[in-house]
């Protein structure tokens, strides 16, 4: 699901990266798009504030509702999985070509909306969270190994340069 859907986006979303010719632009524009992906954490931060503020803990160190626990839960693996995401993208940005430069914001709206969609199931049932997972890890998943093969395979003199 996850390739037919960056693939359809890709295609018919009438945008078009700008002009990156250096390295330092890409990261740069990388750097930008993956500001708007840290909107599902800061959305979970908050929530989970105010979920923490209204639980009726008497004691706000003790032990955590199911409800606060499951905000807390996601922030953590956001923020994991958010680095993850970040460090992929930065060295994805080097060795796309800039006709596929479009998948840097696409990817990005994806991780956003996968996490939020993996918020929403784990909030229902711990059983239903895997959809959402796959959707943010899978992506993931083929990005470190593209980077892998461009590392290794396709540039290996520029490795360490």
């Amino acid at each position: 699901l996850c390739p037919c859907l960056i693939y359809g986006a890709y295609i018919f979303l009438p945008f078009d990266a700008p002009l990156l010719p250096t390295v330092s632009a890409r990261l740069v524009y990388t750097l930008r798009c993956a500001a708007f992906a840290t909107f599902p954490i800061v959305l979970g931060m908050i929530v989970s504030g105010i979920s923490r503020l209204c639980s009726s803990a008497l004691e706000p160190f003790g032990e955590l509702h199911r409800e606060v626990e499951i905000h807390r839960t996601y922030v953590s693996q956001s923020v994991h999985l958010f680095i993850l995401y970040f460090f992929n993208m930065a060295v994805l940005a080097t060795y796309l070509p800039q006709e596929l430069l479009k998948l840097i914001p696409l990817l990005t709206g994806f991780f956003a909306i996968s996490r939020l969609i993996f918020w929403m199931s784990y909030a229902i049932g711990r059983s239903f969270r895997a959809f959402g997972f796959s959707m943010t890890f899978l992506p993931l998943l083929a990005m470190l190994l593209w980077n892998l093969y461009g590392m290794f395979v396709l540039e290996p003199e520029n490795l360490l340069s």
